[in-house]
């Protein structure tokens, strides 16, 4: 079973590969953000938590996914590459 940090890993390798700028989020006063902020080649942007497969966010995590979107952010989790990588040609490319 591949972990989070893996899927992190290709998930930033492909997205960078597609012309993407990938940017691990820390915000020490503001947990539960998601992982990485994910910015596509026309700027669109995409909030996005990395679980290893079969985990699933936190209640916060899951709260704050839910916050970004309400004010019109594209904020999703996955815990695949291919999910990952679904979400980015999705919303971004």
């Amino acid at each position: 079973m591949k972990s989070e940090k893996s899927i992190e890993t290709a998930v930033t390798k492909y997205a960078k590969s597609q012309g993407c700028l990938c940017y691990k989020f820390v915000s020490p006063s503001n947990r539960g953000v998601p992982d990485r902020i994910i910015i596509g080649p026309t700027g669109k942007v995409l909030f996005l938590e990395l679980k290893a497969p079969g985990k699933k966010p936190t209640p916060l995590q899951s709260h704050v996914i839910a916050q970004l979107r309400d004010n019109g952010a594209n904020a999703y989790w996955a815990d695949t590459v291919l999910e990952s990588q679904t979400l980015i040609r999705c919303h971004l490319l």
